[in-house]
């Protein structure tokens, strides 16, 4: 067995059955709440409409990628040791001051990168729970790259097609702080966003015929899953408008969906799950994450520091805008460890 790859069975859940109802309450309630309840309370105050991504900076946002330092030493070596901290701090420091240092140097090439990488961080991040906890046997390849683009695509594309005026507001204050304009671009015109709906629509629709054609009929149960997660995606981002749902999106999805991926990589969070000692489990994932939280406070605190003539008083949406300049400083090397322990699990085979 190769540095890379471990055998996949070793990374599956003792219960999957409970696991799986675990994220579904987590993700699919809100979510079902929150398509049910926009349309009906539209529009919202900023207050309102930021609140989700400004709580990601303690609920399950920010702390499930400070969880980094720990999850690539257990993938690579079952513990902690210095080797694995030297790896993510060598990768933190060259990949997300790099990429940090090009927002200064092109800020809208800069931001483009950073919704490509998330489209496909979001999209990598639904393989590992499809797999190992829905329990889908049809992800193979092909499958993995189509759901890849279908998952990520989501949040990251849809929200184009019927928020085009918010979508580009957003891009602003991506670009703005660093002197940068978003202009006029087809994308945001009817007729483009008209074809990539249907485009969209159509590769959607490809790739969940595709896996039920691959589906054995043990595995139909995951597969009606990935259909039911794939449609209520599809109507948040279709009728809720950008920044809330891809708010909550990150919070209660997304997050949470990898800090128990990670989670199940410490040896004492899978005794005390085992062992219904809930509490124990939580508080230990929490602490661990707890620190590098901190420090990427700190860090996002100095990139204020640095642009703060950008920033209007009051102005909550140009505040958001710089915090998620400095989210996407973590993303890069953040998507990158990830990629690696997809690797290490047997994904991407």
């Amino acid at each position: 067995m190769s540095l890379l790859e471990r055998d996949p069975s070793a990374t599956r859940v003792d219960d999957p059955r409970r696991l799986a109802s675990l994220l579904q309450w987590l993700g699919w309630l809100p979510l079902v709440g929150l398509a049910v309840v926009y349309p009906l309370v539209a529009p919202v105050s900023d207050f309102v409409r930021y609140l989700p991504l400004l709580a990601s900076v303690v609920v399950f946002g920010m702390p499930h990628g400070a969880l980094d330092y720990v999850a690539l030493p257990r993938a690579l070596d079952d513990r902690v040791t210095l080797r694995g901290l030297g790896i993510v701090t060598c990768l933190y420091a060259a990949l997300g001051v790099g990429y940090l240092a090009l927002w200064w140097i092109a800020p809208l090439p800069a931001a483009i990168v950073f919704i490509a990488l998330t489209w496909f961080h979001w999209g990598q991040g639904e393989l590992y729970v499809l797999r190992d906890v829905f329990g889908a046997t049809y992800l193979d390849r092909s499958q993995q790259v189509l759901t890849v683009l279908v998952r990520g695509g989501l949040p990251m594309l849809v929200p184009l097609v019927s928020f085009p005026d918010r979508y580009q507001a957003v891009l602003g204050t991506f670009v703005a702080p660093f002197g940068g304009t978003v202009g006029e671009w087809s994308v945001f015109d009817p007729g483009v966003r008209l074809a990539l709906a249907v485009t969209f629509g159509v590769v959607t629709v490809t790739t969940l015929l595709r896996g039920r054609r691959l589906t054995e009929d043990s595995g139909t149960d995951a597969w009606r899953l990935d259909v039911g997660e794939t449609a209520l995606l599809w109507v948040v981002f279709l009728v809720v408008e950008p920044v809330l749902a891809i708010g909550v999106y990150f919070c209660l999805w997304h997050s949470v969906r990898h800090l128990v991926r990670v989670g199940w990589l410490d040896g004492r969070v899978r005794e005390a799950v085992r062992e219904r000692r809930w509490p124990r489990a939580i508080g230990r994932v929490a602490l661990e994450a707890a620190p590098p939280t901190v420090a990427a406070l700190a860090l996002i605190g100095g990139l204020f520091a640095l642009v703060p003539a950008t920033i209007a008083a009051g102005a909550t949406g140009d505040a958001v805008g710089l915090y998620l300049v400095g989210i996407a400083a973590l993303t890069l090397p953040h998507t990158v460890i990830v990629t690696w322990i997809d690797r290490r699990q047997g994904l991407w085979l």
